[in-house]
């Protein structure tokens, strides 16, 4: 008969082939896992001495933590040593697969573990993000219960994925992309660690390191796994020294991979946006060379320019948004790769254009009067002719004053009923001659009305 484990909450598995302490088919990203808070690189805005996080964890003082953080950051080996440290029972569910079921199943061999031998269980949602809001509901009782101690790891931003009921009972702690120092660290570590390469003759050069260290963006993972595979797949000289140089690091990477969840793609565009308008084409074309490179669909990098030529640089320079909208329907005909030379010439023409957002302002300004302020109504000689009878169409033709038929196609009349000025010109690029010519016709209707008051 199948005898039942309370500390492992699943039936005695068989005996694995150990390699350095460890499984032999565990991969290395997993092998070398820290086993002490010590250990752990990285994170020190997080974990660093007298830090939140590290104090509850010491003091063994909380009921719900959640984990955000781009991928290899290393959210699972906190939740392990967070289950370590507080001398509790690890279970590692994920949000991939995992059904409401198998979390009432886990919580109550949770429950009967704390009965039988006293012994807390840190129940680890990886991907926490793909539980539905009903799958969550499931977890409140039992935190607030101090049945589970519920750690939960996402790649997203937790305050649009996860419900603020969990929220509300978690401590939301942000992990950030380790650092090149921090990626070559954990590399070095594992050539000489008993978990990774120590019992082999290796010898892995200073350029390499920080090749492997440069290109997998912080990602910890994604390093010990290119440096597991160059290792294993490099051939061993005469002497049985296997030699990794950059040619053999390069070789265990295929492509750079750049992260660009959904953080990543707003932000970049972000960036992306705001170097435009902050006339820098440089910091603009390499946001666009990213987003490019992550796959972003041209069309969206588009739009945003055609957005970003009407808001940012409007009539400052009125061609911006031809060009733009040029770009956008060659960028739909063409594709990638040379869609890729058309987005670098608009985005180029753009970032180096005069900047006005007067225009936009204006049509916010106004909507924000129509929204709140009562509506004006139109002046009796601007309504359409053909509204009413025939004794207020020829009101409305005799009050009327067509300005075609005035020198420079200008006559000062009353068009809204109230003073306003929400179209306000920067002064800058042809803005500069529309505001002339809008100071004129200021004049102009100021010695209209100072005539008409004289008579």
């Amino acid at each position: 008969m199948e005898q039942f484990d309370f500390y492992s909450g699943a039936s005695e598995p068989e005996s694995p082939t150990v390699y350095g302490g460890v499984s032999s088919v565990m991969p290395l990203a997993a092998r070398m896992r820290p086993s002490s808070l010590d250990e752990y690189i990285g994170q020190r805005h997080i974990l660093g001495p007298g830090k939140l996080l590290r104090r509850a964890i010491t003091a063994d003082r909380f009921t719900s933590i959640i984990l955000s953080g781009p991928p290899g950051t290393g959210k699972t080996s906190l939740a392990e040593l967070i289950a370590s440290t507080t001398n509790s029972e690890f279970v590692r569910l994920s949000g991939v697969n995992c059904s409401v079921a198998d979390i009432r199943r886990q919580v109550q061999i949770a429950i009967e573990r704390q009965l039988a031998v006293k012994r807390k269980t840190t129940l680890f949602i990886d991907e926490i993000h793909r539980f539905n809001k009903a799958q969550q509901d499931s977890l409140l009782p039992d935190v607030e219960n101090g049945n589970i101690r519920l750690v939960g790891a996402t790649t997203h931003n937790p305050q649009f994925y996860i419900i603020g009921a969990l929220l509300s009972r978690s401590l939301v702690f942000t992990l950030e992309a380790l650092s090149a120092e921090d990626i070559r660290t954990l590399l070095e570590r594992a050539i000489t660690h008993e978990n990774g390469f120590a019992s082999l003759k290796l010898e892995v050069g200073d350029k390499a390191l920080d090749f492997l260290a440069g290109i997998c963006e912080g990602d910890a993972r994604k390093a010990l796994t290119a440096l597991e595979i160059a290792v294993l797949t490099t051939e061993p000289d005469k002497n049985g020294l296997i030699k990794i140089g950059e040619k053999e690091a390069s070789d265990s990477i295929q492509r750079k991979i750049i992260n660009y969840g959904d953080d990543g793609h707003y932000d970049t565009a972000s960036a992306f946006i705001k170097s435009m308008r902050g006339s820098d084409p440089d910091a603009a074309v390499y946001w666009l060379a990213k987003m490019l490179h992550a796959g972003e669909d041209i069309r969206f990098i588009a739009r945003r320019i055609v957005i970003f030529a009407s808001e940012d640089i409007g009539n400052a320079d009125p061609r911006a948004i031809t060009l733009a909208t040029s770009a956008m329907h060659a960028v739909d005909m063409i594709g990638m790769p040379e869609a890729r030379i058309i987005l670098s010439q608009a985005v180029t023409y753009c970032a180096t254009a005069p900047k006005s957002n007067a225009a936009y302002k204006a049509v916010d300004e106004a909507l924000d009067d129509v929204q709140n302020e009562r509506v004006q109504p139109v002046p009796v000689h601007l309504r359409d002719p053909h509204s009413t009878g025939a004794a207020e169409k020829q009101k409305k033709a005799e009050a009327y004053k067509y300005p075609h038929n005035f020198a420079d196609g200008f006559i000062a009349q009353e068009y809204m009923g109230i003073a306003k000025d929400y179209y306000k010109p920067a002064g800058i690029g042809y803005e500069e001659k529309i505001k002339q010519r809008l100071d004129y016709w200021k004049q102009c209707r100021a010695m209209e009305k100072n005539n008409a008051q004289r008579s």
